[in-house]
């Protein structure tokens, strides 16, 4: 009786989280991102997890680190949740991952990425990412030119197109560049704004022009996605439609994107984390694609601004906010 006594004493002295996972730990785990939408991310993560039968409190905790667009944080938070001992790092974003794998050594890291994995050497290939890496990569960087094709079709007024993206960005470089070649094609003209960091890109928002470009299109830039909602209050003040990548933003304000839905791609990675922290290693798990894409249009805006979107492209889109 005294043991069992004991035995009942010892449980009831036990952390809530530890008795509600029914006697094991609950698994640590990191997460590093630049704020905004990427909360949907990590919403699509926790919904994917509870339909494995992870519960959040239960079978494992986030540890949310939200940098707020400033990248140069990134690696010490990364280094710090290391030196917490969680056993794996979630990151949002190829700039993101980029900079937590140099700030750590051994920790798993599942990364969601809009940029090749490769391209950015995150993995040695898609199928066999060898290292501690893996996870979801979702279509953005590739679509930039696909993207001004819409803009075009839904404004055909439009020469000049201004995009804003930090230059030390590989991702958004890559994306730069694509949208470069896809301007000399349709006969656009790319206006570049090159921003460093938040509180740059708050002041050439300040400073910008309505005649400086005819339309706005987002790239493939973490920091620069995670305050889209500036870029999007600009552009509507001066009447300056916009083509973005996210669908979250689109609901924000903005006119119009063509992507992921990040909410998905939150729950295609759950089955990695799941794993993962099971025992098995990143190395085993090729990094999958995310490859159904929305158009979404936003006529409440349209309307503001005045422009009368195309039947043939509303026919087309998989949501219309009204």
């Amino acid at each position: 009786m005294r043991l069992f006594l004991a035995a009942l004493a010892a449980a009831l002295l036990l952390p809530a989280h530890a008795a509600n996972a029914q006697g094991g730990s609950v698994h640590k785990v990191g997460v590093i991102l630049q704020g905004g939408s990427w909360y949907e991310v990590i919403e699509g993560l926790r919904d994917g997890l509870k339909r494995l039968g992870f519960e959040e409190g239960k079978q494992y905790a986030l540890n949310i680190r939200d940098t707020h667009g400033e990248l140069q944080t990134v690696e010490r938070e990364a280094r710090a949740l290391e030196q917490q001992q969680v056993e794996l790092l979630y990151t949002l974003s190829a700039s993101v991952t980029v900079a937590a794998k140099r700030g750590t050594s051994k920790t798993p890291i599942v990364f969601v990425s809009g940029t090749n994995p490769v391209a950015v050497d995150l993995v040695e290939s898609i199928p066999k990412p060898g290292g501690r890496l893996t996870g979801v990569q979702f279509r953005a960087t590739d679509l930039t030119g696909k993207r001004l094709e819409m803009l075009l079709e839904i404004a055909p007024s439009v020469h000049r197109v201004v995009t804003f993206y930090d230059p030390q960005n590989p991702a958004a470089r890559e994306s730069a560049h694509e949208a470069r070649e896809a301007a000399q094609k349709l006969n656009l003209e790319l206006v570049e704004r090159h921003v460093g960091s938040v509180s740059q890109l708050q002041k050439v928002l300040e400073a910008f022009k309505g005649e400086e470009a005819d339309a706005v299109i987002a790239i493939s830039d973490a920091m620069v996605d995670s305050h889209i909602q500036y870029i999007i209050e600009m552009a509507n003040d001066l009447k300056l439609p916009t083509m973005l990548y996210d669908a979250g933003a689109v609901a924000k304000g903005g006119l119009a994107t063509y992507g992921a839905d990040y909410k998905e791609v939150g729950r295609l990675t759950a089955k990695y984390v799941h794993r993962i922290l099971q025992g098995a290693k990143p190395a085993d798990f090729a990094v999958e694609g995310a490859d159904k894409l929305s158009l979404v249009i936003n006529l409440k805006t349209a309307k503001q601004l005045g422009i009368k979107i195309p039947e043939s492209l509303l026919a087309r889109a998989d949501k219309i906010i009204e």
